[in-house]
């Protein structure tokens, strides 16, 4: 079984779903008769939450992965020549950039429904400050492989400069044992290790796999009990780790509810003020609405009545126009009698 091709699936998961797939995967391993690749898996360890973050961030974002490495080697050069100006500059980018992927690394995690607190947070930054200052740092990040966070360095020129520096910061899975310092390391189709290229290979970790591998085979067997309880104890003393971290996941887990839970209640209860408010503003709209449907009526009443005066005197101003005509009528009826009778008179 291709122990890399294992280690790149199980460090993809969720740290809760690492165990119960790394016990059936070396269980598989041993059933198919490959011992060493059982006892290289059952020896990966599960990733605290932090570590799963970092993995996910580079994994998801390779490009933005080797922006961050090309930074930390533009930073030492940058040291190396006494570049103050260009320090300057790549610092700020730095402080940038580190923050950009991390806020980006806490989104991931929660799409994957797995948020993060600040405390996790501040250890994905100090992974991408140890990637930024070693370059066998930024090797191990972008391997996607981290079983816990790297620690972030006591200043650039002690944690970066030195190329020795690197061993301070790592924590991740070797890779498969008889790989030299010179052949490139090779892993899953797509995984980060294939897409990005980085130097510092540590091949002496490797040789000694190499040679407890072989000194297996000739140990005699008090030696091989002995070897066998020392792998038992560090078994043992890996899940005490893995369940310590699982408490401590679980410790930042509920802080993390306990914040979001303070936050919605808060939002709750100004939701409920605003609702309040706005309640209130409706009432006295409803008030406002019937005083003004009260003076409504009344003027409809008032325009009303007027209206009926204008017909009433429009009315009697009619009868008078004809009351005035036919008063005009008699007057020339009378006139005309008169005239008439002046005549016969005459």
């Amino acid at each position: 079984m291709d122990v890399d091709s294992v280690a790149d699936e199980l460090y993809g998961l969720r740290p809760a779903e690492f165990t119960a797939l790394r016990e059936r995967r070396a269980a598989e391993a041993r059933t198919a008769g490959d011992g060493e690749a059982a006892d290289r898996i059952r020896a990966l360890r599960r990733p605290t939450l932090a570590a799963w973050a970092s993995n996910l961030l580079v994994r998801a974002r390779p490009d933005e992965a080797r922006a961050l490495v090309a930074l930390g080697d533009g930073l030492r050069q940058a040291h190396r020549d006494l570049d103050g100006a260009k320090l300057r500059e790549l610092g700020r980018q730095q402080h940038v950039l580190v923050a950009a992927l991390a806020r980006e690394a806490q989104r991931l995690t929660a799409e994957a429904g797995e948020k993060i607190g600040e405390a996790a947070r501040a250890q994905v930054e100090a992974t991408l400050h140890a990637a930024l200052a070693d370059p066998d740092a930024a090797e191990e990040w972008v391997a996607g492989r981290l079983g816990k966070a790297l620690s972030a360095p006591v200043g650039f020129a002690a944690a970066g400069l030195g190329e020795e520096a690197g061993a301070r910061h790592l924590s991740v899975v070797p890779t498969t044992p008889g790989t030299t310092e010179d052949a490139p390391r090779t892993g899953k189709a797509g995984s980060p290790r294939a897409k990005l290229s980085l130097v510092g290979h540590r091949s002496g970790t490797r040789a000694k796999d190499r040679d407890d591998a072989g000194t297996a085979r000739t140990t005699p067997p008090d030696a091989a009990a002995a070897r066998r309880a020392r792998e038992e104890r560090e078994a043992e003393r890996r899940e005490a780790e893995e369940r310590e971290a699982e408490r401590r996941e679980a410790e930042e887990r509920a802080a993390a509810a306990r914040q979001e839970a303070a936050a919605r209640q808060d939002a709750a209860r100004h939701a409920v003020e605003a609702l309040e408010g706005a309640e209130q503003r409706a009432r006295e709209a409803d008030l406002r609405v019937e005083e003004l449907a009260v003076l409504l009526k009344e003027a409809q009443a008032r325009r009303d009545a007027a209206h009926g005066t204008v017909r009433e005197t429009k009315e009697r101003a009619r009868e008078a126009e004809k009351a005035a005509r036919q008063a005009a009528q008699h007057a020339r009826e009378a006139e005309r009698l008169a005239r008439g009778s002046t005549r016969r008179g005459r």
